[in-house]
């Protein structure tokens, strides 16, 4: 019995080092587009010293899971959490790096005015940010209905990103001497919509983790 509580303790930590990830990463994106739009590099070069304590957090979840594994030898569903857990934090992890990614931009394009106002890379960030809020609660409640609804989220940024790549590809032909932040800012695009497909991932995790089959949500 005393096993068990030990048990449901370490797992519990597991849930709040993601929840806490999870909130990183949407500080994380949401610092970087805003920076991006106000091309503030003081802004940028703080989400970037920043990644530091996202790292911890994944390296204290392996270490706690990989405890559990060794001492405990769970099965089932109780080993699903564990393997879902190390999932998960890759995927925030790798979000996160992506996030420092659209920070790094602003520091390229550091010295020089917007070619355009910013509307689609705002508008997918809005989109994933959401995605990665309702997919950890879609963790936490094992509610596999949200975790579908990533798939429907994810469409909806690939869709904004072809937008988005598509206007801007018309407007270089008009101003062929933007080409370095054009492809700057198509870049901003693609880390943002790749994400979203992390997102995605974690949906499945979720599935995974209550029906023991992982779905394609990534179609």
């Amino acid at each position: 019995m005393i096993q068990r509580k030990e048990f449901d303790k370490d797992l519990e930590e597991l849930r709040s080092l993601l929840q806490q990830m999870s909130e990183h990463v949407t500080n994380a994106l949401e610092g970087a587009v805003s920076a991006l739009q106000n091309l503030d590099t003081t802004r940028a070069q703080e989400i970037v010293k920043a990644d530091l304590r996202l790292n911890a957090m994944e390296d204290r979840i392996m270490e706690i899971g990989s405890k559990l594994i060794i001492t405990q030898q769970p099965v089932a569903k109780d080993l699903r959490r564990i393997i879902v857990a190390f999932k998960i934090s890759s995927d925030l992890e790798r979000m996160g790096d992506l996030a420092i990614d659209v920070a790094k931009v602003t520091m390229r394009i550091q010295g020089q005015q917007l070619i355009k106002p910013l509307v689609d890379i705002p508008r997918m960030a809005e989109i994933v940010n959401v995605m990665i809020k309702e997919a950890i609660v879609a963790y936490l409640d094992e509610n596999t209905d949200l975790a579908y609804k990533m798939a429907q989220d994810d469409d909806q940024v690939d869709h904004l990103y072809s937008a988005m790549i598509t206007e801007l590809y018309t407007f270089l032909t008009e101003k062929p001497d933007a080409l370095n932040q054009v492809m700057l800012l198509t870049l901003v695009g693609r880390y943002i919509e790749r994400i979203a497909d992390h997102a995605t991932n974690i949906g499945e995790s979720v599935v995974y983790l209550v029906t023991g089959k992982r779905p394609d949500l990534n179609q």
